[in-house]
């Protein structure tokens, strides 16, 4: 049986350097891109019942898709097949949750390398989806 592969997709340089680490070391594994359209927890969630309906939600699909047009183009250039998908929430839950739910083996996801008050202030999804999941996680830091 084949292993399976998680990507994670944000359009960031660390993102890109990610899928091409995965691309490299595992072309023999079924590679999954995902990106996550984060949806705000705060003041548009109390007004709204659906996330199709908050502002910019249309949009930031829009940009998901051509992230992952593009994630899927860059696996074409390598004689390489991806898969794709997109989730819709806070993206380090949403990247636990798919990736244990679809059985996935590994997670390859980029890191900004932030430290101190920066990590502290903007959080980090790397760092939380290395803390959450059951499965190998490989952090990829962009040179």
């Amino acid at each position: 049986m084949k292993r399976k592969t998680l990507v994670a997709i944000d359009g960031s340089p660390q993102a890109n350097a990610a899928l091409a680490y995965a691309l490299e070391e595992f072309p023999e594994s079924s590679i999954t891109a995902a990106h996550v359209v984060q949806v705000s927890e705060g003041y548009w969630t109390a007004f709204s019942d659906s996330t199709t309906k908050m502002p910019g939600y249309d949009d930031a699909v829009a940009h998901g898709e051509e992230l992952l047009e593009a994630a899927a183009q860059t696996a074409a250039e390598e004689d390489l097949e991806i898969e794709t998908v997109i989730k819709t929430g806070k993206p380090s839950r949403e990247l636990v949750e798919y990736a244990v739910d679809e059985a996935f083996d590994q997670i390859v996801i980029g890191s900004h390398g932030r430290h101190g008050v920066d990590r502290v202030m903007l959080g980090s999804v790397s760092e939380t989806v290395v803390r959450r999941a059951p499965m190998t996680v490989i952090v990829v830091h962009e040179q």
